[in-house]
């Protein structure tokens, strides 16, 4: 099947966290006979940034970041597309392209949107009843989303979606992997998260307010934008980290830390990029606590739940190394065998192929 996907930016993970969820899913449907053709705008500086380049698997058009442009994109994908796969969260002109590519649907294609951020898309959505996006909604073959579960879907359904499928992120153990242990990135607990509005309290509340009662202890913050905030001094700030680090990154420190973003957490079973990397790492793991989390991980066996910035300290105290690696090995040892994107793929086959019956 030749498939067209609009997304943000498969080449560069810069102000772009969910690349990695779609550079796994995309290489696994190439991996399972599929024809991939990435449609991503010149934006946000991001081609100036990229961690890869065209891949193999595959073949990606950078447009213009105009609106002839775009909808040369969409020609484009009209005449090749046997499915078009609109992502949330492109950044620009996307209320433009969510109706565009509908007027792609012909009896013998399908039209799909990829919601990469479905909690914050609902919300916005029922609290807006003049948003654009709502009544394009029932008219879409297929709402996939990376997360939310039943709440999600409930709340899509009630929107008119014909089938909301959640499609997890997941690990591609050929990019994320242990490696071994680097000095730059030595620490008791590390962070890896861009600075956004809807994560930023809880940063403050998980990741600084356990610093600041851990003074003896090193914490290690990577993500864009927070150069402008005031951290504890034990504290490093390392700023943008490239994908080709994060696996050093995961791997070193005693035990990394997931944050979900409010809309996440509200709505549960939304297990981020991050947290599969970090599985995939072998790393100790700390999330904050959502509903679902025992769907993906076993708490306590597998990866470490704080419900406050009061218990991920304790988590650091009380954490040896070697209970540390007993934990992220046990999660390693559940994501390869339930949750690599090999696993996604299959799952967004066996959807189409039950579309077809």
């Amino acid at each position: 099947m030749n498939i067209a996907f609009f997304v943000s930016s498969l080449l560069s993970a810069y102000w772009n966290g969910a690349a990695t969820y779609y550079r796994g899913l995309i290489k696994a449907l190439h991996d399972r006979g599929h024809t991939i053709t990435v449609y991503e705008p010149d934006a946000y500086d991001r081609q100036h940034h990229r961690d890869i380049e065209s891949p193999s698997w595959a073949r990606v058009i950078v447009y213009d970041n105009e609106e002839d442009a775009v909808l040369h994109a969409v020609e484009a994908a009209r005449r090749d597309a046997d499915l078009i796969v609109k992502a949330s969260g492109i950044g620009v002109f996307d209320t433009l392209l969510e109706a565009a590519v509908l007027d792609l649907k012909r009896p013998r294609n399908w039209v799909a949107f990829c919601d990469v951020d479905a909690p914050a898309t609902l919300e916005r959505v029922e609290n807006d009843s003049e948003d654009p996006f709502r009544e394009l909604i029932p008219r879409y073959d297929f709402i996939f989303t990376y997360g939310g579960g039943s709440p999600v879907v409930r709340g899509y359904e009630a929107l008119g979606a014909r089938l909301c499928v959640p499609i997890y992120n997941g690990l591609d153990p050929q990019t994320h992997h242990p490696v071994r242990p680097e000095a730059r990135f030595e620490a008791d607990l590390g962070f890896l998260g861009h600075r956004l509005p809807d994560r930023e309290a809880r940063v403050e509340e998980f990741f600084l307010n356990a610093a600041e009662q851990l003074q003896d202890r090193q914490f290690l913050l990577g993500g864009i934008g927070w150069d402008t905030k005031p951290l504890p001094q034990n504290v490093r700030n390392l700023g943008h980290v490239y994908t080709a680090d994060h696996n050093a990154f995961n791997c070193t420190p005693r035990a990394v830390l997931n944050i979900s973003r409010a809309s996440m957490a509200r709505y549960g079973f939304s297990p981020a990029t991050r947290v599969f990397e970090a599985a995939g790492a072998a790393a100790c793991l700390i999330t904050d606590s959502w509903v679902g989390i025992e769907e993906f991980f076993e708490p306590d066996g597998e990866i470490l739940v704080a419900r406050n910035g009061d218990e991920v300290a304790a988590h650091v105290v009380d954490l040896t190394a070697e209970r540390a690696n007993e934990i992220g090995q046990a999660a390693y040892r559940h994501v390869l065998a339930q949750h690599t994107y090999a696993h996604r793929a299959a799952q967004f086959d066996e959807i189409l192929e039950g579309a077809l019956v």
